[in-house]
């Protein structure tokens, strides 16, 4: 196999294909601390995407709870089985393991596995679920004895796609122009070898019209200078959409950028899987740190340090402040005093945001009114 370099984790490694990178790579950063598990992400896919025949079972966004959570059914602990003798060299912060795609059998690309039609019938499972029981007596410490979290996921329209590399009739595409991961239907022909390569789960196939399907990083929007339907509906203001550089390119005045490459303050999912995936999570702070390494890698402890002390950098803290703040594809920012100020493709201002919004008090008796406020604020 052709030799292709994956910063993730920081080596060159097998690929199917020769490295071929986009002119300009889609990316998301999550904020899984903010995440209520309220589903509105899924909801807005769901009702904008999937809710035709056969696409009964199809979540291009999920939110599952971890640890137990999955959809489908233990996607997770499949691939980690699978994939034996993973480990990093920390201070180098070097995959030492092998990736699915070196992992893979002889006469295959991709290391996978093909779920089962009952694994996808419980797309709740798991929900709410702790890891653990709370014993008399205990009381918080820093990191919970007892926990778990929401883990929101959708394609993460990776740099090198299992799903590209396994598909025998090359209907599987990267667009040039943003990164984001297709299928041509009218190629396809329902080998399902893309399900079976993703180790993220995250093709799928529709059992009436025989074919794969997956998320499209809504391209209509992204092709109007709009942040995908996930992004702008996130109740809790989680995300952030915007086009990703690659290292040495990298700008501190994108946002993505900043929160990724100089901040190092949001991670990949399973990293170790080699898919350079392009979703990057700020982990969540008060879990054990030895499963989020295994979730996000080595540089765990550095990103948790550098989130909990946010609001001591303020050309951080104004990147966060975007988050949820404009339905447009902010390209770049600057913070100005106490303000983050977000700017188009073209430069021009979408969204102002201040780091404190301003406190109004009330009389509690309204002389003119002649009556009293319940609510002074």
């Amino acid at each position: 196999m052709p030799k292709v370099k994956n910063w993730q984790i920081n080596r060159e490694m097998e690929y199917p294909y020769e490295e071929n990178r986009p002119k300009r790579q889609i990316g998301y950063v999550f904020d899984i601390n903010k995440c209520i598990a309220c589903q509105t992400c899924t909801v807005a896919c769901k009702t904008t995407w999937t809710s035709g025949k056969g696409q009964e079972v199809m979540f291009w966004n999920n939110v599952e709870t971890k640890p137990y959570g999955g959809y489908p059914i233990q996607w997770d602990i499949e691939v980690l089985q699978r994939l034996d003798g993973q480990s990093w060299d920390d201070e180098k912060q070097t995959y030492e393991g092998k990736t699915v795609f070196e992992a893979a059998p002889q006469g295959e690309r991709v290391l996978g596995w093909l779920p089962k039609e009952e694994d996808y019938a419980y797309p709740n499972l798991g929900e709410d679920e702790c890891a653990g029981i709370v014993e008399k007596g205990q009381y918080f410490t820093g990191i919970h004895p007892v926990w778990m979290f929401y883990l929101a996921r959708i394609c993460n329209h990776c740099t090198y796609p299992a799903c590209l590399a396994a598909c025998p009739r090359k209907a599987i595409y990267k667009r040039q122009e943003d990164g984001i991961v297709l299928i041509d239907q009218a190629r396809c022909r329902g080998y399902r070898e893309c399900v079976r390569a993703c180790p993220y789960k995250k093709t799928f196939f529709n059992l009436v019209t025989r074919v794969s399907e997956k998320c499209i990083g809504c391209y209509p929007l992204i092709e109007k200078g709009e942040q995908p339907r996930c992004v702008q509906t996130c109740i809790g203001k989680i995300r952030l959409q915007g086009f990703l550089s690659k290292p040495e390119e990298a700008r501190r005045d994108n946002p993505i950028d900043l929160i990724v490459h100089f901040k190092k303050v949001a991670l990949p999912l399973f990293p170790q899987f080699g898919l350079e995936p392009n979703v990057y999570y700020i982990p969540p702070v008060h879990v054990p740190r030895d499963f989020l390494e295994q979730l996000f890698g080595p540089g765990v402890e550095s990103a948790i340090e550098t989130y909990r002390n946010v609001h001591e950098d303020k050309e951080l803290l104004g990147a966060f402040m975007l988050f949820g703040a404009s339905p447009k594809i902010i390209h770049s920012f600057r913070v100005k005093g106490e303000t983050a100020i977000g700017y188009d493709e073209k430069g021009d201002e979408v969204v102002r945001v201040p780091f404190s919004e301003p406190l109004y008090i009330r009389p509690y008796f309204d002389r003119k009114h002649d009556t009293y406020r319940h609510n002074i604020s």
